[in-house]
């Protein structure tokens, strides 16, 4: 959704393997940055993307048509009496949206609020105090922009990318101490992003008609990556991109955004369609790998960020691994089900993140690659 990720590695944030040793595109935010965000009056060249912005058709508020992402409610899918017709709805926005929004999460909201706290003083910091978790060469985790792209083209956007778990792999260095609240709200607001994905995988798999195990057993005790943005207002919107058009690696996103401003657009039948944010919900997408565990029933589809002219926007994406044995998959269970040919080739959980950043720095979707 991404808003974008990481791990295998998106372009939302993205969390990588330490075994891997791949160099990732990322770059510092300098003084001379740091200004132009705020200031926007002109825009630098390696952040001037008008082409990109105007690539695709935009559907309008005033378009006759309905084009609202679909909203599911969790109170309805553990209700005896109205999970069925929830279930349904949940998997039709899979197949069709790759995307949809979450009511009555059940989050501790308290712990929702203490994440959001601390993340909007974060940004709010002077830009020294935020460089000391800054990216280190050739790292993915840390304080910087985003991924750059093959063009040599920046987003414009800040960004904050950790592992989160297991918690075993974090890396302390990189985690914010200021505000002294952080560390503790991105621990608390982690372990609820555990519990929600393996309550969502389990109802997937309902849905889906295997046996609950078959995929939350894929996702269980997997890496969890976050990547927090800030995408400063701009000026001119019609020249930069918040984050590049592209589809979350992993295995399942939960974006949570913590203001009004629009900038999420999904693309949708060939055209842009933008996400009108919704207060006290999700954003729930579908990811690379869930699309090749469930066989392509459901749809990991691309999305980006555009920027406001002025108002900022802040998110905190949260992504998680999944894959079966080792492998990334199709899931048997899934396949002796419908009686199905595998759709997707089966390939080592390593290969694919090394796949995957490579194409993340090409600018291409690995998971093509895959289909058969």
């Amino acid at each position: 959704m991404i808003d974008r990720e990481p791990a295998g590695s998106s372009r939302h944030g993205s969390n990588m393997d330490p075994s891997i040793n791949i160099p990732v595109n990322r770059d510092a935010i300098t003084e001379e940055v740091a200004a132009a965000f705020a200031e926007s009056e002109v825009i630098p060249e390696r952040y001037c993307r008008p082409d990109e912005v105007h690539d695709g058709i935009v559907v309008g508020h005033d378009d006759d048509e309905a084009y609202e992402l679909p909203v599911v409610d969790m109170e309805k899918l553990l209700d005896p009496e109205l999970a069925e017709a929830e279930i349904a709805k949940l998997g039709s926005a899979c197949q069709d949206w790759g995307f949809f929004q979450l009511v009555n999460h059940g989050v501790d909201e308290q712990v929702v609020n203490e994440m959001k706290d601390s993340t909007v003083k974060f940004f709010s910091l002077p830009l020294e105090s935020k460089r000391t978790v800054e990216i280190q060469d050739n790292g993915f985790e840390g304080f910087g922009h985003h991924y750059r792209r093959a063009s040599g083209k920046l987003d414009w956007a800040e960004s904050v990318i950790l592992l989160t778990q297991p918690i075993q792999e974090r890396n302390p260095e990189m985690w914010p101490t200021n505000p002294s609240s952080f560390r503790d709200a991105l621990d608390k607001y982690s372990a609820e992003m555990t519990k929600l994905a393996m309550r969502i995988a389990s109802i997937m798999a309902t849905d889906l008609g295997v046996d609950q195990e078959a995929l939350v057993g894929a996702f269980r005790d997997k890496q969890q990556s976050m990547a927090i943005h800030y995408y400063p207002p701009c000026r001119h919107p019609d020249k930069v991109i918040g984050i590049t058009p592209h589809s979350d690696g992993l295995g399942l996103t939960l974006l949570l955004q913590l203001d009004d401003t629009p900038g999420l657009q999904i693309r949708k039948d060939g055209r842009w369609l933008p996400v009108r944010p919704r207060p006290g919900t999700f954003i729930i997408n579908v990811a690379d790998i869930l699309e090749v565990l469930t066989n392509g029933a459901y749809k990991s589809v691309e999305h980006r960020v555009l920027a406001d002219a002025e108002k900022g926007r802040t998110t905190i994406v949260t992504f998680h691994e999944a894959y079966v044995d080792g492998m990334v998959k199709p899931i048997p269970e899934v396949l002796k089900l419908n009686g199905a040919e595998a759709r997707y080739k089966s390939i080592e959980r390593l290969e694919y993140i090394k796949g995957n950043f490579v194409a993340l720095s090409e600018g291409t979707r690995f998971l093509e690659s895959l289909k058969i």
